[in-house]
């Protein structure tokens, strides 16, 4: 691992604990002006999310009504009452965002693949960039609020669901993941970067997890524009199975 990699896996509690990791759950609860836009709005208010963290594979209970509740993995997401019947699904459903932009309306199955997709990489973050297949690579920092953060430029493989193939995280001086700049491919082309901030970091069973996330767009010189929020997250109750 580059220098700038390891001291951030370190800082969220080492490559050993994370793989000691069996299960991943947490209590959600989720807003933001993107959910009206895509005409799904109080899709994720509150929902309970468990997940393998390391195999991109999730569920989303309870999803849009009492006793239905939403599977994910890349290649097929579904909403599936809790006896198991199949409601609806899609699969390949990446293909079903082909010629979308930011203000196409979306469906719940829309809505479930990039809840599952984006909510299992923040999760896993940082330590998936230890796997094989990403390229993780320090560049030139950037200046924030009085603060320097040091960036990491990381390359996802193919085979991981996410928004964009390039991704850049900036660094604080704890090690620390305090932003995230991506353009999300679902959205269609775009110009700026979102700007992913994250908040109120906490240790569950010896793993760092920040319990706030708040999502903006960017200006021309790739500043946060502070309203609308596009999208905030906040997690509780998170829990770690070994």
């Amino acid at each position: 691992m580059s220098d700038l990699l390891d001291t951030v896996v370190t800082a969220h509690g080492g490559l050993d604990r994370w793989r000691s990791a069996t299960r991943l759950t947490a209590e959600v609860r989720a807003g933001g002006a993107l959910w009206g836009l895509k005409g799904q709005p109080g899709v994720l208010d509150r929902y309970t999310i468990s997940m393998d963290p390391h195999r991109q594979a999730a569920t989303l209970a309870p999803f849009t009504e009492p006793g239905l509740r939403a599977v994910y993995t890349p290649d097929r997401v579904a909403l599936e009452t809790v006896d198991g019947r199949v409601a609806e699904e899609r699969v390949r459903p990446r293909e079903s965002f082909a010629g979308h932009t930011l203000e196409t309306p979306w469906d719940r199955l829309h809505a479930v693949y990039f809840a599952g997709y984006a909510m299992w990489t923040y999760l896993t973050e940082p330590f998936l960039f230890a796997e094989p297949g990403f390229t993780a690579t320090e560049i030139e920092p950037w200046e924030e609020d009085g603060e320097t953060w040091r960036r990491l430029e990381v390359t996802f493989p193919e085979h991981i669901a996410t928004h964009s193939r390039v991704q850049t995280y900036c660094i604080d001086a704890e090690g620390l993941i305090r932003r995230h700049d991506y353009r999300p491919d679902v959205f269609g082309a775009a110009d700026r970067d979102s700007a992913h901030y994250t908040y109120d970091h906490r240790t569950v069973d010896g793993l760092v997890f920040p319990t706030r996330r708040s999502v903006h767009l960017t200006d021309e010189h790739n500043r946060k524009v502070a309203e609308p929020v596009i999208i905030s997250i906040g997690l509780t109750d998170i829990t770690v199975s070994s």
